[in-house]
């Protein structure tokens, strides 16, 4: 943007479209790095009173001779306690990554467990959609590839009644497809993108509590889940088959609708845990509006503007109060929903959020430089919308954000100055009088920031 001849900085003269070239370009690298970091991890799920009942037993390396005695059993036991509680050991066993590996090469153990799922004994369903989920949760991409043939139950599943089991082949599908390509490539035709679809539709009851309580183990770390967000994490945070088919079937739309519910939602209750059901919307959405496909099919018409912009401010302050850790998942979508969007932008300035945006800076040095990123999303829209950001609240707040020591939030303090220097001259003047240049010079030995210091003076200075 700025180049350096005989001492001097100067502008170049393509200047308004290369800043904003270079913008789009970085923040596009960003929400794709990103998007792929949140994509690998697995997840398991497990009840905790399950758990509990079953002793917290020590897990044991089950051999060929006790993996078949307990499939036999679960096949023609004599009752179906006795089946049940052969599934059970089976499943324990199964936790051990050298159990997994004899099961898999035993010849029909896959088979008989897929048998077992397609029962028509609930409890028999349930706990063999239990073995399953255990070997989902492998780190080897032939466990997973060994549990192909129940690719297509688990999906016809997904329209179940219970809850519970939904839940689980979610998580297990969502386990599959992070492991393995050769999954992702079979999932495909047999219809996950439609089957998941229809998982994020509104169901009544979205916003109660689970009767129970499960414990999602994370690699690398743990979070817990509400029963909505277990239905949308695997759905669309793991599924990385056809990201571009999910918005054409109305993903945005529905996702959309379901942000607007949870605001309510929040607004009317104080149920402890609801931001476990805010977060994985928030997330699912992000990701999507990282895709090429959602500017494609006009993402801001699907999200209904100044609606969604309303309803995620509100999240937001929920975020703020109940779990300030959730800050940069709400602030993130709206850096997604704005980066290339002038009609969010437009509905920032409308609904008089700038101001409320500005206050969050004060939360962490994390949130500041999101913070900051969306108003240099708003300011490179061009001079109509910077004249609501100067005069105002924005150039006091920069001053104190330059005064502070990380770098990268005074580096997008920088970028958003520079942008508001290029479309309103008279900021420029103002900066100066509010001792911005002795702010500026606090970081001209900084070897990251020293060509946006200096081309910041000479803007300020010459105009």
């Amino acid at each position: 943007m700025w180049s350096r001849r005989r001492g001097l900085l100067r502008p170049l003269g393509c200047g308004v479209e290369e800043l904003r070239c270079r913008r789009r370009e970085r923040e596009a690298a960003l929400r794709k790095a990103r998007r792929e970091q949140q994509l690998v991890s697995k997840r398991l799920l497990r009840d905790e009173a399950t758990e509990e009942a079953e002793g917290g037993c020590v897990v044991v390396i089950l051999g060929e001779a006790e993996i078949q005695e307990f499939l036999r059993l679960a096949q023609r036991g004599i009752e179906e306690k006795e089946r049940e509680r052969a599934l059970v050991s089976l499943r324990r066993g199964l936790q051990h990554p050298e159990t997994q590996q004899i099961f898999i090469r035993l010849e029909g153990s896959i088979r008989t467990l897929v048998g077992l799922l397609t029962s028509n004994q609930a409890l028999l369903q349930l706990e063999a959609a239990r073995c399953l989920h255990e070997l989902s949760h492998s780190e080897q991409s032939a466990v997973a590839e060994a549990c192909l043939p129940a690719t297509s139950y688990l999906l016809t599943y997904l329209s179940s009644h219970s809850s519970d089991f939904i839940e689980l082949c979610l998580y297990t599908l969502g386990n599959l497809i992070v492991e393995s390509e050769a999954v992702r490539r079979q999932l495909l035709p047999q219809g996950i993108v439609p089957a998941l679809a229809a998982c994020i539709q509104l169901r009544p009851g979205l916003y109660s509590p689970p009767a129970h309580t499960a414990t999602v183990t994370t690699r690398p770390k743990a979070e817990p889940w509400g029963s909505c967000g277990v239905c949308l994490v695997p759905s669309l945070h793991h599924l990385q088959v056809n990201n571009a088919l999910l918005i054409t079937q109305g993903a945005l739309t529905t996702l959309g609708l379901l942000l607007l519910d949870l605001a309510a939602a929040v607004q009317r209750t104080k149920n402890a845990g609801l931001e476990l059901l805010v977060c994985p919307v928030v997330r699912c959405l992000s990701n999507l509006l990282t895709e090429a496909a959602a500017e494609t099919v006009g993402g801001a018409v699907h999200l209904r503007d100044e609606r969604v912009v309303a309803g995620l401010f509100i999240l937001l302050q929920f975020f703020l109060q109940e779990q300030p850790s959730l800050l940069p998942e709400g602030l993130w979508l709206l850096n997604n929903l704005t980066a290339n969007s002038p009609s969010f932008c437009t509905s920032l300035i409308s609904l008089d959020l700038i101001e409320p945006l500005l206050h969050l800076l004060s939360v962490s040095n994390v949130v500041s430089v999101l913070v900051l990123t969306v108003l240099c999303n708003v300011a490179e829209k061009g001079p109509a919308y910077c004249q609501h950001l100067w005069p105002g609240l924005l150039l006091p707040t920069l001053l104190d954000t330059l005064a502070l020591s990380d770098t990268e939030v005074v580096g997008q303090s920088l970028e958003l100055l520079q942008l508001l220097f290029l479309y309103r001259p008279g900021a420029a003047q103002a900066f100066l009088q509010q001792s911005g240049l002795q702010a500026l010079q606090r970081h001209e030995e900084v070897a990251q920031l020293q060509d946006r210091v200096h081309a910041l003076q000479q803007t300020a200075l010459h105009g």
